[in-house]
């Protein structure tokens, strides 16, 4: 998404902003995905590639050509389908949202927001299926569209992108953060896998020279304190996600102990099952935690791929978490 931003922001002409605002069957994306097109024929970010993704971008170059925006629909057969890897057909509804140059101030609040961590939606509203004024809402108001009613827009910020006749809106920028606990060998492959896939991450260490923008350079933030006294650092909120893996169980459990007495929405522990049992032992029986406590923890943390190097073991850990986003998304819906 920043990188969608900081080409409309940045392009100096009239660009499209194609998003998918509504999907059906088996198809590569769902509502909320976007991408920008220019003129040039080139596109930054993606609505899932293959035959829609062709598709809209021809379309898009049309539609400026025309100097026009609107909404299209695509339905994909079983053949169009397969070329995608899947077995059955789909509907995609795509809005193509012509944005001219002098028009970017959204655009450039979103960026903004996403820079500095903070809760932010855009807001399009709808008049006869088209897309008329353009608004953020953030800083728990809606900005740049007053003519719209900012009561209606409220309930739908959900974490998931909304459709009603009204308005479309979807989120761009969430708070919450994931910490990381721990820069060893997994962390780092780790942080910037879940960098480019749209979690912030923070680094906590207790050793200075494995808190540094040298190891990290992609991480929101480095963060250096004592595992023991995290709540001296970092305050863990219901948005936020822990990742442990700590060079011991004895800092895993310092950091379980703590990650369990917040609101955190996601908790994952790297470790062998005898390591995370005895850790387990421990919190019960020092800290009063209970089995229904430790049900929160993710543990061994990942997807069961036969990982064992530190970039697999990564992989199999961002996909844990990639799905544990996806269905909080749509639970909210």
């Amino acid at each position: 998404m920043r990188k969608i931003l900081d080409r409309i922001i940045t392009a100096g002409v009239p660009l499209m902003l194609v998003s998918v605002t509504a999907s059906s069957g088996s198809v590569p994306r769902g509502a909320g995905a976007m991408m920008a097109v220019t003129a040039d024929g080139t596109s930054v970010g993606t609505i899932g590639g293959g035959r829609v993704e062709f598709e809209a971008q021809k379309k898009a170059l049309e539609m400026l050509a025309e100097g026009k925006g609107g909404s299209h629909a695509y339905i994909l057969a079983k053949n169009d389908v397969e070329d995608l890897g899947m077995i059955c057909g789909g509907d995609v509804t795509v809005y193509f949202q012509l944005i001219a140059p002098d028009a970017i101030e959204p655009f450039k609040c979103l960026r903004e927001a996403l820079e500095l961590g903070e809760d932010a939606w855009l807001v399009r509203a709808r008049e006869g299926g088209e897309f008329t004024s353009v608004g953020v809402w953030r800083g728990g108001k809606l900005r740049f569209a007053p003519e719209l009613d900012a009561e209606k827009v409220r309930p739908l910020l959900a974490s998931g992108a909304v459709l009603t006749d009204e308005f479309y809106v979807e989120p761009i920028s969430l708070a919450g953060v994931t910490y990381v606990f721990g820069g060893g060998h997994v962390a780092r492959e780790l942080v910037p896998v879940l960098e480019h896939v749209g979690f912030r991450c923070i680094v906590f260490e207790d050793r200075p020279d494995f808190a540094t923008r040298e190891l990290f350079p992609t991480a929101f933030g480095l963060v250096l304190g004592d595992f023991s006294a995290i709540g001296e650092r970092i305050r863990i909120g219901p948005r936020d996600n822990v990742v442990i893996m700590t060079r011991g169980h004895g800092f895993d459990y310092e950091v379980i102990a703590h990650a369990l007495a917040t609101p955190a929405a996601y908790i994952g522990c790297i470790g062998s099952r005898r390591k995370i049992a005895a850790t387990k032992a421990r919190l019960f029986a020092e800290k009063g935690y209970t089995e229904e406590d430790f049900a929160r923890v993710h543990t061994p943390i990942g997807l069961d791929i036969g990982a064992e190097t530190p970039a697999e073991i990564a992989i199999s850990v961002a996909a844990e978490m990639i799905r544990f986003r996806a269905e909080r998304v749509g639970e909210s819906r």
